[in-house]
């Protein structure tokens, strides 16, 4: 039987005992010791959980020692490869039930036996509907298939040379087969990008595939700019540069026609000359005198006084003159409609013209729609306005005949390889257009001395006197 004691005994007889108030859970905590309740409540839960001495069997208790001791020290390797069989993993002894306390609720719903229920793993080995025979069918014909764009793939990485590599090449067109019935275009590329293959396919949007221009990374250069050309070809080479050669000569001619040749041309010295008769007009002429002035008042004083504009008079219009313009107004509106009778009559008779103009108009419009969708077309490759100034074909780089030396050790070199990729770039909206701006003018630099760093003037008052 277990003895609470709640107050602690006197150690005089003859003294008061001491009354502690326990209203509360707080104050019996504290003023009662329950310290051995404590202690065996703790080693009854440990029983509950790891049980007894006298349940566990003696194969748990005890151990017969049927072997010699071993003698062999292992290494520390060989020791973490032994405890890695025997004794479970730390992170993992949480996971692991050592309790035997019993489950509280005896009636409990258990979970059913999967085995009882549908296994669909081995209705897909052993089918027997015919959906899963089909399913089989197309699983192996995708995986066939798969396997020689693998191989293939493989196979390619050991013929890297060999390949043009300004061709522009579709990643859709190496891999035909993956669209098929069954399996999604996603789950194609995810499986060569994660599963089979080893350089890994990235699938991206369509419009990164959308050309802008048509030009290529590379165009062959004109036969005609051999060093041993044809006859023919190199005539060509020259008409050509001959047409554009016209072209810039008549633009150039055009813009000095409209410029400079609208103005009127004169020397340097008629140009002084006039500037001098016009500011010298007014130098010779004689002021007039006083006389002169006073009769030019007088006669003016003698002239009628007249305005500039004419006086402005309020003439009413009478009752006669207000009742033919009304006639008037009617016998307009009596000619108008009139005239659009007889029109509208007229159109009748031209019905067959009429249709034949509409349909004509039509006709037009819809050439002049397909012409607008051809140009937009044609411009939507053509080389776009990145920056502020716009792509201009290069020069046509040709030797003459005199030129030509028929041997690549005294040819004349007129092209500049660094420069003609420069363009190529320009032209396929790689990089915008730019010209060459030359030095620029740095603007000067102010440099000054720091105070810290600045050296110590000597005063005149550090002198030591004499």
């Amino acid at each position: 039987m277990l003895k609470i004691i709640t107050e602690s005994p006197s150690p005089l007889k003859g003294t008061k005992r001491k009354r502690v108030s326990k209203k509360n859970k707080a104050a019996w905590r504290k003023h009662t010791d329950v310290k051995d309740v404590e202690e065996f409540l703790e080693v009854q839960r440990q029983e509950e959980r790891i049980g007894t001495f006298q349940d566990k069997p003696d194969s748990e208790l005890f151990m017969i020692d049927t072997q010699a001791e071993v003698t062999t020290q292992l290494t520390p390797k060989q020791k973490r490869v032994l405890r890695a069989k025997t004794a479970p993993l730390r992170s993992l002894a949480i996971l692991e039930n050592d309790s035997k306390v019993q489950d509280p609720i005896t009636k409990r719903n258990h979970v059913k036996n999967l085995k009882s229920g549908r296994n669909i793993e081995q209705e897909i080995i052993n089918p027997k509907t015919q959906k899963h025979i089909d399913a089989n069918k197309d699983r192996k014909r995708y995986n066939e298939r798969l396997d020689k764009i693998v191989k293939k793939k493989r196979n390619s990485l050991a013929k890297t040379f060999g390949v043009d590599l300004w061709k522009d090449t579709d990643l859709k067109d190496k891999y035909p087969d993956l669209k098929n019935k069954w399996i999604s275009e996603e789950m194609a590329y995810y499986t060569l990008k994660n599963g089979l293959n080893e350089t890994g396919v990235i699938k991206v949007h369509d419009s990164i595939r959308h050309k802008t221009i048509k030009s290529k990374g590379f165009d062959a250069p004109h036969p005609g700019t051999s060093y041993n050309p044809d006859p023919k070809d190199h005539n060509a080479l020259l008409n050509k540069v001959v047409v554009k050669e016209e072209g810039i000569i008549k633009t150039a001619k055009h813009l000095k026609r409209i410029t400079t040749e609208m103005f009127s041309k004169v020397t340097t010295f008629d140009r002084d000359s006039n500037i001098l008769s016009e500011m010298g007009e007014q130098v010779g002429k004689e002021e007039p005198s006083e006389e002169e002035k006073q009769e030019t008042k007088e006669v003016d004083n003698d002239l009628p006084y007249t305005s500039v504009n004419a006086p402005v008079v309020n003439k009413k219009k009478d009752k006669k003159a207000r009742k033919n313009e009304k006639d008037q107004k009617l016998l307009a509106q009596e000619l108008k409609k009139k005239k659009d009778a007889k029109k509208q009559l007229t159109d009748l008779h031209r019905l067959k013209h009429l249709n034949a103009d509409v349909n004509k108009a039509g006709q037009e419009m819809i050439e002049l729609r397909k012409h607008r969708k051809k140009e937009a077309f044609k411009k939507k490759f053509e080389t776009k306005r990145l920056g502020k100034l716009k792509y201009q074909e290069p020069d046509i780089d040709v030797n003459m005949k005199e030129d030509i030396a028929g041997n690549m050790r005294n040819i004349k070199t007129e092209s500049n390889l660094l420069v003609d990729r420069f363009k190529n770039l320009q032209k396929r909206n790689i990089i915008p257009t730019s010209v060459d701006v030359g030095v620029r003018k740095r603007r000067k630099i102010k440099r000054f001395t720091r105070n810290t760093h600045k050296e110590p003037e000597k005063s005149i008052y550090n002198k030591k006197k004499k």
